[in-house]
């Protein structure tokens, strides 16, 4: 194992020494947050797939196939339906709205009313996501190292948190770039070949399995809607997602550029399936289908190759931890603490900013971590989650791009009640309950709608501001607690 340990040591070092590099160019605000907003089409493809390609969907994803066969590629082909729909139809205005975080696309459209209930909404999943992917890293250093769970979270953790908090997306930007070329490398070219010779190749899986292994709908058509309902919905929301659209340099190069890691997750979705569909022909009688990665790789790789793909699963995880961390910070500082404090701060005081999100994703890191180390149940906290976010959160927004009679009344009733259902039913129906999702999602449907139209319709000074910005003719607010109820006058 000497030179697999020499590959990861090598990855990591790497990790560290770009966060440093990071460090030197993010020096306001603006590219501390969102890379300056001056990402290309090649480098804004491969950090876009990059963040949505964690853990889940890399030792997941195995896991689904290996348990479902080839149709255990549907979650993370929803991921993928989530990020194209997100590009094609909504990437380029919200490029143009140059903000920071989802909630403050909220207060543009509506008046500056509705931010720090939805911030706190889109906090506990940014959250929660954070901390399932950093939990990961107990799993991937087991194998590589042999170390106990607490350990390996503090390590896997304190890498991510270092270089976050050193060069905030600057650093983040470069690691992923790297993570995208390790994860092609080592699970593309290297682990799908591998394991599907191992197998004795398709005639032989087909052979050894049953049929419904190769049956594209067989995991079952309510479990495909839910996956729709939320990965693909989740990715049109989330404020980790959104952070990478702000960093695009162009409209053009959101649209194109996330067209293209779309497509690239759409095939990282069936290369995982395939390789937890061989993993079954090798290993029938696994405790847990999640094992189904770690044992084809510590057992069928040849050295070297082994040690560079369990990096790739190490940059699955980082990629996804670094920008929910970056995300979980942005929104606590500028959504939260921010604004109830009523802090507006001069733009001479930039370089403060820096200084003061550094300073959150350092604290938020820790409070990541030691989450973690106290959480055991992954897959309930991430559906918690995403059932908080798409049921608060995705109609709101989604009205606010789609339908100008939505209020702020409207989005307020709408996050309120959707979450508050959300939370509701899945004390009644169970944590992993489809119920939650479906019925939080129409209350909230209801909730917008009615309130929205019982309601005065928002300010025309208003709604004449967020036409500006959606043309990309409005200025950038260079202060979190800026809001359009502050410029109104001025559009006036």
């Amino acid at each position: 194992m000497a030179v697999d340990y020499l590959v990861i040591v090598v990855y990591l070092a790497g990790m560290l020494a770009m966060g440093w590099w990071g460090m030197r160019r993010a020096r306001s605000k603006s590219e501390f947050l969102v890379a300056g907003r001056r990402l290309g089409p090649a480098m804004y493809s491969g950090t876009m797939a990059a963040i949505v390609l964690g853990g889940a969907s890399t030792i997941g994803g195995v896991g689904l196939g290996y348990q479902y066969g080839l149709s255990g590629a549907w979650m993370v082909f929803t991921i993928g339906l989530g990020l194209l729909a997100l590009s094609v139809f909504f990437s380029a205005r919200i490029a143009r709205l140059k903000v920071y975080t989802v909630s403050e696309m909220l207060d543009l459209r509506y008046g500056g009313r509705a931010g720090v209930i939805s911030g706190l909404v889109m906090w506990a999943y940014t959250l929660m996501l954070a901390v399932t992917s950093t939990i990961a890293y107990a799993t991937i250093f087991d194998v590589l190292f042999d170390i106990n769970r607490t350990l390996a979270i503090v390590l896997g953790g304190s890498i991510v948190v270092a270089y976050s908090t050193l060069g905030g997306m600057w650093s983040i930007t470069l690691t992923d770039m790297v993570q995208f070329v390790v994860k092609t490398i080592g699970v593309l070219l290297l682990l799908l070949p591998i394991a599907v010779v191992k197998a004795g190749g398709f005639s032989e899986m087909k052979a050894q399995l049953p049929t419904e292994y190769f049956d594209p709908l067989g995991i079952g058509g309510e479990t495909i809607f839910t996956y729709v309902l939320i990965y693909t919905f989740g990715m049109l929301i989330g404020q980790d997602i959104w952070q990478r659209v702000f960093t695009a340099r162009s409209d053009r190069t959101a649209r194109w550029g996330g067209t293209v890691a779309g497509t690239y997750c759409l095939a990282y979705a069936v290369a995982g399936a395939v390789i937890g569909t061989a993993a079954k022909v090798l290993y029938p009688k696994l405790a847990s289908p999640d094992d189904a990665f770690a044992t084809i790789v510590k057992d069928e790789l040849p050295v070297g190759v082994r040690g560079l793909v369990l990096a790739a699963a190490l940059a699955a995880v980082m990629s996804t931890s670094s920008g929910a961390l970056i995300a979980c910070a942005t929104v606590a500082n500028n959504d939260i603490w921010a604004r109830l404090r009523g802090i507006v701060r001069p733009e001479r005081e930039q370089h403060d900013e820096v200084r003061g999100n550094r300073a959150f994703i350092l604290l938020m890191g820790i409070a990541v971590i030691a989450t973690a180390i106290a959480l055991n149940d992954v897959v309930q906290a991430l559906t918690v989650a995403y059932n908080l976010l798409v049921g608060g959160l995705l109609v709101p927004i989604l009205g606010g791009l789609l339908w100008k009679r939505g209020t702020a009344q409207g989005a307020l009733a709408s996050v309120v009640v959707g979450g508050l259902a959300v939370i509701g039913l899945m004390a009644a129906y169970g944590i992993l309950a489809n119920e939650p999702v479906y019925y939080g999602l129409l209350a909230s449907l209801a909730a917008y709608v009615v309130v929205s139209l019982a309601t005065r319709p928002t300010d025309a000074a208003v709604l004449a501001a967020w036409r500006e910005r959606l043309a990309g003719r409005g200025t950038e607010p260079e202060n979190a607690s800026e809001t359009v109820s502050e410029q109104v006058p001025a559009a006036q």
